[in-house]
């Protein structure tokens, strides 16, 4: 195929005239193509999908319910904008309730369509270029891309288990934290799972008045914490002085694929965030915004769900143990972050991705390869299971199949 007359025209920040030229495959894509070979070659052997991570269960019933009965208000047919006040209510509710912060729902909040957008805009706000923001790695890359996209870098804090899974803040050069801006975090973290305490924090606080650097906090898993209670950043005096946090429905909620969220913090970083989305879209449909404000005044759902993730959690790092892996419960999440095998047989694998393509391949295993801080499988404990005793069997389909690999670490 020739190229286009405006192949040249493409800006950089997605590659310029060699957009759409590239071989490198996405490891997400690379996982989904083995699948579906995998699929094709043995058909009689199901797949045991510990990959992606959505939750596999719908919505409650009562959040449907609300949704069903919103859609048919004329009321609601209307562009929501920056949000409606029954959600930043509800939202400022469950912030008092769950971790006793209190917040402006006027001011200090403001609903986004999912939380992957509000990381694609935060920047917009602060980054010039020239400018950097600080990432912890692995992680989530969208606040990175679009820093990269308005002319900044990203400096990498690596998450190892020397440190605890925390970032070494203590490590990054004076001449980059002069050009520092942001600072992402995700506690509890995904996808080591490692969750913050308030000691942790308290440190971020310090260092981030310190040096001038707005924290974003990704609070999308802080529902599925199992050291201890939720532990919002904002809870920690001096935290809402520096940054913001943002949470999600999806997880904690069941509400994957409704793509609501809110930013709360500083007001005037929730404002800078609320002008420019409304640059960028119109606000998520108000039927879905009343439904989220019923999930969030329910404060059972989110308790359920952790349950469900605690119980699946425990049961599988009991087979990958019994295996040979090296883990243990996480602190949060529903993620299993655990060090890939070097071999299996007479088979040696370099990357995590050489050993998640050989599971999906010979044992019909999806995992999610991270090799970001040496070689790490994350095991996702959102398959379909229909209840107690279909997990069980899942496990012991696991179970039998990894020793049939003969892994070796």
């Amino acid at each position: 195929m020739n190229d286009p007359w405006f192949q040249d025209r493409f800006a950089l920040r997605i590659g310029g005239a060699q957009y759409g030229k590239g071989t490198e495959i996405y490891k997400f894509e690379l996982i989904k193509r083995a699948k579906r070979q995998a699929i094709a070659d043995h058909p009689e052997r199901r797949m045991l999908d510990f990959g992606i991570g959505e939750n596999d269960e719908m919505a409650p019933e009562s959040v449907r319910a609300v949704m069903r009965r919103e859609i048919d208000r004329p009321e609601n047919r209307g562009y929501a904008d920056n949000g409606i006040a029954a959600f930043k209510q509800a939202a400022a509710a469950f912030m008092q309730r769950e971790f006793n912060v209190q917040l402006d729902p006027e001011k200090e909040i403001n609903h986004c369509i999912g939380s992957k957008t509000a990381y694609a805009m935060l920047p917009a706000a602060f980054i010039d270029p020239g400018d950097i923001t600080l990432m912890t790695v692995p992680g989530y890359p969208v606040a990175g891309t679009a820093t990269r996209w308005f002319g900044g870098t990203v400096h990498k804090l690596p998450l190892v288990p020397e440190n605890n899974f925390f970032p070494d803040l203590d490590g990054i050069p004076a001449d980059v934290l002069t050009r520092t801006k942001l600072m992402v975090l995700c506690y509890p973290n995904s996808p080591t799972g490692k969750a913050a305490t308030r000691e942790f924090y308290k440190r971020v606080v310090d260092f981030a008045m310190r040096h001038r650097i707005i924290v974003v906090q990704d609070a999308a898993h802080i529902m599925l914490s199992y050291d201890d209670a939720p532990l919002s950043f904002l809870s920690i005096d001096g935290a809402k002085e520096v940054g913001v946090e943002v949470h999600s429905l999806s997880k904690g909620f069941h509400m994957i694929g409704w793509r609501l969220g809110w930013v709360c913090g500083h007001e005037k970083i929730v404002q800078a965030f609320a002008d420019v989305k409304d640059n960028c879209d119109s606000g998520q449909f108000i039927a879905i915004q009343k439904a989220g404000a019923a999930a969030l005044c329910d404060p059972e759902i989110p308790r359920r769900v952790r349950e469900k993730y605690r119980r699946r959690l425990e049961k599988l790092v009991g087979v990958l143990r019994a295996c040979g892996f090296d883990c243990e419960m996480p602190g949060g999440t529903y993620f299993l972050y655990t060090k890939s095998p070097k071999k299996a047989g007479d088979k040696a694998f370099v990357t995590a991705q050489e050993a998640s393509q050989f599971l999906i391949h010979e044992l019909s295993m999806s995992t999610v390869p991270w090799d970001d801080c040496g070689a790490y499988l994350r095991f996702s404990v959102t398959y379909e299971a229909e209840d107690e005793s279909a997990e069980d069997d899942i496990m012991a389909e696991t179970y039998a199949r990894l020793l049939r690999a003969r892994l070796k670490f």
